[in-house]
């Protein structure tokens, strides 16, 4: 952990910027990149935002504030991350974009660093086979919202060396984070049970069992749920649960990872939920 000093963080969306955030509250140098200029400058204000609603609320001191938002570089070249200790991927759940960045990164990063994949689905150990430093490649899934939800889900590649994932591990404690340790199969351990719970809600709408609303109160009331599974899919993204069932149903070939059509039928009239207005509610 201690050769840790600076992290780049690629993609300033809701992950990305969460992760910017917790990695910068924990001392350490961050670097954020994103191609598109006014996503990074969102990102960053939103980070912002975060850190005087926490001075409002008395988590921390403003002092605390700017010491945060002083540790991080928005950056718009990838070059410019090139001499980050640990850099973790936080794009669009997509394999050809992840496995592009992982062959970019594999060009500019210095020879010692770690190359790090938020993916909640896609196998590390294709990722990592996309770039010249398989063993230094590795899972790091953090959960939504980043600086409220404390798990880290850790996945080591075929190839990940055990001081690699050391590492990771201890920098995700460090980021005030429990990290779980869990195999590279399709889907990992979080959403190989999440997303089918999440697609069956969907078949249950789909099948007129129940209302919308009627299947997140069930769930809420009589599972003891603090979200509702079509309300919890709407704050995910209705695309991103899509593409994981879809990971989920090509990588393990059964039928009951099969994505519902009425999810299908949404993202294709970008219903994707809260960041496009409209999902299973409205916003």
């Amino acid at each position: 952990m201690s050769n840790i000093k600076t992290i780049g963080v690629i993609g300033a969306g809701q992950m990305g910027r969460g992760i910017a955030q917790v990695a910068a509250q924990a001392g350490l140098d961050t670097a954020l990149f994103d191609v598109n200029s006014e996503g990074l400058s969102a990102g960053v204000e939103f980070i912002q935002k975060q850190m005087l609603r926490g001075v409002e609320k008395k988590k921390w001191s403003d002092s605390v504030a700017t010491e945060v938002m002083a540790r991080i570089q928005p950056c718009q070249a990838l070059e410019e991350l090139k001499d980050c200790d640990l850099l973790i991927e936080a794009a669009t759940e997509n394999k050809q974009i992840k496995f592009q960045i992982f062959k970019d990164l594999d060009k500019i990063a210095k020879e010692s660093a770690i190359l790090a994949t938020n993916t909640s689905s896609i196998s590390i150990t294709e990722i990592a086979a996309a770039t010249g430093r398989p063993e230094q490649v590795v899972g790091m899934h953090f959960m939504n919202p980043v600086p409220v939800m404390k798990l880290v889900e850790g996945i080591r590649g075929l190839e990940t060396s055990e001081a690699v994932f050391d590492t990771v591990e201890a920098v995700a404690i460090k980021m005030g984070k429990t990290f779980i340790k869990v195999q590279d199969v399709a889907g990992f351990a979080i959403n190989r049970i999440l997303m089918p719970m999440i697609n069956e809600a969907v078949y249950t709408l789909y099948e007129g069992v129940a209302t919308v609303e009627d299947i997140d109160t069930g769930m809420k009331l009589g599972c003891n749920q603090p979200m509702g599974p079509l309300e919890l899919a709407d704050f995910i993204g209705l695309d991103t649960c899509l593409a994981i069932m879809e990971v989920l149903h090509e990588g393990l070939g059964d039928t009951k990872y099969r994505p519902c059509p009425l999810l299908k039928k949404y993202v294709l009239a970008k219903r994707f939920g809260r960041k496009s207005g409209r999902g299973f509610y409205e916003y």
